[in-house]
């Protein structure tokens, strides 16, 4: 992702500034008209050094910028190290606006997943942008979060982050702390540690952390499945909780009163429908009587992590006995009325099918122990791809109806 309003035109980099010019900054306004050469690139180089004058060095890392705002930038500064190492330590002046372009420069190329080995071999960054993060008046932080969790969506940068984390002896804990502590940093909302919470916990010794249970880490994430600040923390603890229903030998635990898990999984799916008191009996505690203003989780991606971590919670035999002995099928069921989303929709069929399906036979009890056939295996790969196509059609159905009504004159009155 480009950061909104950085990707412009090269041309557009050129600033007339009302002062006398230097000779260097004569030269430098001659570099930025043109695409650079390798004696070019070395000369606007030179201007990206902390002893530069800030207006020479603004116009440069303005270029910078806007060189990351295209692939074919951010592939050019592939190939040049000493220019990402040049940023970086630009992000320590004096000057917040040549910071603010240098941590939007980074951004952009965090983004882009070629770039990420550079960025972590040939420089510094990740010391120095953990070291930052732990400020809590670092104003900058939410910049250094988003560089962070881009560098750590793919496995191989993503375990360099979190060697890099236990290196610099800041534990896994302290980032659950900062993520729990409202106005840890006072300039910064800090809501993009959640997503990277969620990339670390792809690790299996990071699940292994948070599912450590002496250190009740994962009861402190719970509440957050329904943290209304922030679409982006909200979504990244429910990503983490996703990501640690993986490891099955857990999930009695996690269904437990030690933990439980349910109730904070399926409140943002619940809506305000009555149901019985029979079903209203067996469900837990908080999921009883609902009033009648109660709303359901308003982000589809976010309703979409949440089924799937209840269906890999079913994984189990213990898990499918204890979620339908506390009625999740009721829940489930007006939830499917409910949700227009196709692929909403969809996993959720999925979950429903199990809850109120017959028990698998002897020695298939443990679904993600099961070992499938290579042929049977490629038929559910070419069902999940027809089903995917059926839903890419259903959403391009929904919309074009959303649009008529937009457009016709009953969805056009105010």
């Amino acid at each position: 992702m480009c950061v909104c309003g950085v990707e412009r035109e090269q041309a557009e980099h050129v600033v007339w500034l009302i002062i006398r010019p230097s000779p260097g900054l004569w030269s430098l306004t001659r570099l930025l008209s043109k695409m650079l050469s390798d004696s070019e690139a070395k000369e606007l180089l030179s201007f990206l050094r902390p002893e530069t004058r800030a207006d020479v060095k603004g116009q440069a890392t303005e270029y910078i910028l806007g060189l990351t705002g295209n692939r074919d930038g951010c592939h050019y500064l592939r190939t040049k190290p000493d220019f990402l190492k040049a940023l970086l330590t630009l992000t320590a002046d004096p000057s917040i606006a040549i910071v603010k372009d240098c941590y939007h420069a980074l951004i952009n190329l965090s983004a882009d997943e070629t770039l990420h080995k550079p960025l972590v071999k040939e420089t510094t960054i990740l010391p120095t942008l953990f070291h930052n993060l732990l400020e809590p008046e670092y104003m900058f932080a939410d910049r250094v979060c988003t560089v962070l969790t881009n560098l750590s969506r793919h496995e191989a940068t993503c375990k360099e982050v979190f060697r890099t984390l236990q290196e610099q002896e800041i534990s896994l804990a302290k980032i659950v702390e900062i993520l729990c502590t409202e106005g840890f940093n006072k300039t910064a909302s800090l809501h993009y540690l959640g997503p990277l919470l969620s990339n670390l916990t792809q690790l299996p010794e990071a699940r292994q952390f948070i599912l450590d249970k002496e250190r009740c880490v994962i009861q402190r994430l719970l509440p957050f499945t329904q943290y209304e600040a922030s679409v982006t923390r909200r979504g990244g603890v429910v990503g983490t909780l996703r990501n640690c229903c993986f490891d099955h030998a857990h999930h009695e635990w996690l269904l437990s009163d030690a933990v439980d898990i349910l109730p904070f999984l399926l409140l943002p799916l619940a809506g305000p429908e009555e149901l019985s008191e029979e079903e209203n009996e067996g469900l837990p505690v908080d999921l009883q009587y609902l009033p009648e203003d109660k709303t359901r989780e308003e982000d589809p991606d976010i309703r979409k992590m949440l089924i799937e971590t209840l269906l890999l919670l079913t994984a189990t035999k213990t898990g499918r006995q204890i979620m339908k002995e506390r009625n999740v099928y009721p829940i489930m069921r007006e939830f499917h009325k409910w949700e227009k989303e196709p692929q909403v929709i969809s996993a959720c069929e999925k979950l429903v099918q199990v809850l109120i399906g017959d028990e698998p036979e002897a020695g298939m009890e443990n679904l993600m122990e099961v070992d499938i056939p290579e042929d049977v295996e490629q038929k559910l790969k070419d069902m999940d791809a027809k089903e995917q196509e059926q839903i890419e059609k259903e959403k391009q159905e929904l919309l074009k109806q959303e649009k008529h009504l937009s457009t016709s004159p009953e969805g056009l009155e105010r």
